[in-house]
């Protein structure tokens, strides 16, 4: 197996090693888990995309999340990012599809906004619409270990409140429906996530987060926004360019993503599957400590 580095501090490409591979192969899901583990992103070419092979690739880290409720493929372990219709026909730019692309394009960690958050995505690339729809990734590991080291301290037991309603109202005010804000209430997490493997702590934030324990509602917004800022800043940023045949993994722990525009008269066709946290993950590290009453 070779790693091929990519991106500023973080991300590698994964090559002499396939995801079939990895589901097959002890051997191989343990050499490139160890490199997820240190590199946060890893790039696979050229591979052999089927939606069951894509699962046994993910399933290999640990238990699958299922797409959440008004989303396509809803209730299974395939999440179809896309904006072609039912019956095969491009939907219009004001469609509720186009409008989640474009909710996507704000910088965020998958499911942040869950009762269990997200260990990891995998997302392959099934038609691409052409030189558009870039996905740009950054480190909130570095991110953290960039902070003057007061604001690490004060950030150490800091809890923010997640929604994804809040992310959604940033697009259009009814993109979050009522099935969607029932079925995912505000949830809190600590603003920083310990890997368990390493002893790297990682910033969480997400464009789902709004406010923060303590502190009031503007003093948060604008806290979360320069800690945002600085994470995404352009020097600190890889921008993968998707070719057809494209697996890419991330760690949702440590790392933040956003989607870019594209053509939407053109169609592009993405296929996510998603690792639920587990405590082994450090889930228990980024839990926020128990309400006092």
């Amino acid at each position: 197996m070779e790693l091929v580095p990519l991106g500023p501090g973080f991300g590698v490409e994964v090559r002499g090693v396939s995801i079939l591979d990895v589901a097959s192969d002890g051997d191989a899901y343990k050499a490139v888990r160890a490199a997820f583990e240190d590199h946060s992103l890893l790039l696979f070419r050229d591979q052999p995309i089927a939606d069951d092979i894509q699962v046994a690739y993910s399933r290999a880290f640990g238990p699958l999340e299922l797409t959440k409720v008004a989303s396509l493929g809803a209730g299974g372990f395939y999440s179809r990012l896309t904006n072609v219709g039912a019956h095969g026909e491009i939907v219009p730019p004001t469609d509720r599809q186009v409008l989640v692309a474009q909710a996507n394009a704000l910088w965020h960690t998958d499911s942040s906004f869950k009762r269990t958050p997200a260990l990891a995505s995998v997302l392959s690339a099934r038609v691409l619409p052409g030189q558009d729809g870039d996905t740009e990734f950054t480190s909130t590991r570095l991110a953290w270990e960039r902070l003057p080291g007061e604001l690490r301290g004060k950030l150490q037991d800091a809890v923010a409140t997640h929604s994804y309603a809040n992310s959604r109202d940033q697009i259009h005010p009814d993109l979050a429906n009522a099935e969607e804000r029932k079925a995912l209430p505000p949830v809190r997490w600590r603003m920083n996530w310990l890997n368990p493997v390493n002893g790297r702590r990682a910033l969480y934030i997400a464009s789902h987060a709004y406010a923060i324990d303590g502190m009031d509602d503007r003093d948060a917004r604008q806290l979360l926004a320069e800690l945002m800022d600085e994470t995404t800043r352009p020097e600190f940023v890889y921008v993968h360019k998707w070719r057809t045949g494209d697996v890419v993994m991330w760690d949702n722990r440590a790392m933040l993503h956003r989607g870019r525009p594209w053509d939407y008269s053109k169609e592009r066709s993405m296929v996510r599957t998603t690792i639920s946290a587990t405590a082994a993950d450090g889930l228990d590290q980024v839990k926020p400590p128990p309400t006092v009453h």
